[in-house]
């Protein structure tokens, strides 16, 4: 119910479009082909803390000491696939781009190329977007071209100084960076937008899980691989994962594990003790003398923050020879 909502706000979103605060300012589209809430999820908001800590727009944690932008992620490096594009926010003249950095993240980061792959667009009265971590060889504009709103920039890649697949997109005046969520300053969810429709804000949630018959390494979750759908008779474990983002102390995370027959065979709440931006956890049962019992399983894990349920995701796998 919470991402169903999510969705409906962000493509309902035509009666309640924003005034910026600024009249010069650019009314800006969300800039990438998936749905919000549902394939791709906000995970980094601009940091408003101006002391050594950091939170975004709302007062939440979802940013880091000095962030510049906003983080537009998918579930994870195996979504690369279905080669997602990257909009043009809003009309502008393309006066910088990158397009031959390695798709690696960080292990194919080089000095002073952060970004990555990108496009830098100019949009009048010293407004700017930057479009970061885009695919090699996918941004499709040239330097100097101009460029309509919605017009495609590339695809989302995974190069420059990242740890996972997303968009890096950052607003600046006059060299200053904007924060397009609340242009004011102010960390109030209340604050003026820049966005042509609200975008929901998401205080954490699901990416992937699945299942397994070990702990997954966190690198094959990351890269899309660790669930899997058949499991043998004779597996030596039997485990539930979930892969989430925007965790905060003190959350819990029930995860459970069903029978084919709907019977309850696992149920285990864990106590999350740090705010970390992305996070698995994982929990299962040895096998004890016979096989498991074939047929089709069933998983579900519930992020509870404060006594109240702020995601849930299911997972299935089949015990077969």
């Amino acid at each position: 119910m919470i991402r169903q909502i999510a969705i409906w706000a962000a493509l309902s979103g035509a009666a309640f479009f924003m005034t910026p605060a600024r009249a010069d300012a650019p009314s800006l589209r969300f800039p990438l082909d998936c749905d919000l809430g549902e394939d791709c999820f906000i995970q980094q908001y601009m940091d408003r803390d101006p002391g050594p800590g950091a939170r975004d727009h709302t007062c939440g944690p979802l940013s880091y000491d000095g962030h510049t932008g906003t983080d537009i992620r998918v579930m994870d490096l195996s979504d690369l696939a279905r080669d997602i594009p990257v909009f043009a926010a809003a009309p502008g003249i393309v006066i910088g781009l990158r397009n031959s950095t390695a798709d690696d993240g960080r292990d194919g980061m080089v000095a002073g190329q952060e970004c990555g792959n990108g496009v830098l667009l100019d949009h009048g009265q010293g407004w700017q977007t930057q479009y970061c971590h885009m695919r090699r060889g996918s941004v499709s504009v040239t330097e100097g071209q101009r460029v309509t709103e919605g017009a495609p920039l590339g695809l989302m890649g995974y190069s420059g100084n990242t740890e996972f697949p997303h968009l890096h997109i950052s607003v600046r005046r006059d060299g200053e960076h904007v924060d397009p969520f609340s242009v004011d300053g102010s960390c109030s969810a209340a604050g003026e937008s820049l966005w042509q429709a609200p975008l929901p804000y998401q205080p954490g949630g699901f990416l992937t899980a699945g299942f397994a018959t070990d702990i997954p390494a966190f690198d094959s979750i990351r890269a899309g691989t660790a669930g899997l759908d058949r499991i043998a008779p004779d597996a030596p474990a039997l485990v539930i994962w979930a892969y989430l983002f925007g965790a905060r102390a003190g959350d819990e995370l029930r995860l459970l594990i069903r029978l084919p027959d709907g019977d309850t065979l696992h149920d285990v709440t864990v106590l999350l003790e740090r705010t970390q931006a992305q996070l698995f956890r994982a929990t299962g049962l040895r096998a004890r003398g016979d096989a498991w019992t074939e047929g089709g399983y069933s998983g579900e894990v519930r992020l509870i923050r404060d006594g109240t349920e702020i995601d849930r995701i299911t997972a299935e796998t089949r015990i077969a020879r």
